[in-house]
């Protein structure tokens, strides 16, 4: 089994509904962000690409990507990191991390891991699911598919609340789902194919 995330890029509005819903679902601190939606013009929120009047906007949630061959647990010195083989889902444990931030450095993908030096939060009260982390400070976070909401039967937050509906989570090895389907049938783009790390979020174009 390997859990994996189809966007499609074509229903994708860059609303960042999906970005807050991680953040109340897993009671996010400030700052923090599982999910990002970035675009192909800049290091800036909703940045077009191109030159005018020649521009144009294509919008890209970005959280983990649960790769085949994640770089972040290859170079973690005390398995805070580490993949579930079952489900394919990478994990950060906090209770073992040490936030030395090799993680950090390592993964390719800029920004879906988050070093929390000390979590701050908006509101005294508590958001999220009764499995939200119990956040701490010097410690790196990241998306977990919602690991848990997933053992009992539902999907990860960001799927449930798009509004545009052009989020799809499943089983990317069983040739049957609904994610197998729209890879084998849609052309697809991937990030950082390069890296080798086999990321498992796919954007049909």
């Amino acid at each position: 089994m390997q859990y994996g995330m189809v966007v499609d890029l074509r229903g994708c509005i860059g609303c960042h509904a999906c970005s807050m819903a991680c953040k109340m679902a897993n009671n996010l601190p400030v700052d923090v962000w599982y999910n990002d939606v970035q675009t192909e013009g800049g290091n800036s929120r909703d940045t077009p690409s191109g030159e005018y009047p020649n521009n144009a906007m294509r919008f890209f949630p970005v959280s983990c990507q649960h790769c085949d061959e994640p770089a972040c647990a290859a170079v973690c010195p005390t398995g805070a990191t580490w993949k579930d083989e079952e489900t394919g889902i990478v994990h950060q444990d906090l209770d073992v991390c040490i936030g030395c931030q090799s993680c950090v450095n390592a993964c390719p993908y800029e920004g879906v891991r988050t070093f929390v030096e000390d979590p701050k939060f908006a509101m005294d009260a508590t958001f999220g699911v009764e499995t939200a982390p119990a956040h701490k400070a010097n410690v790196v976070e990241k998306c977990n598919f919602c690991a848990p909401l997933v053992e009992k039967g539902e999907v990860p937050a960001c799927m449930e609340f798009c509004i545009g509906r052009a989020r799809f989570w499943g089983d990317l090895d069983d040739p049957e789902s609904e994610v197998a389907k729209l890879v084998a049938s849609r052309e697809y783009i991937q990030l950082l194919p390069e890296e080798g790390t086999g990321p498992n979020a796919y954007y049909l174009v």
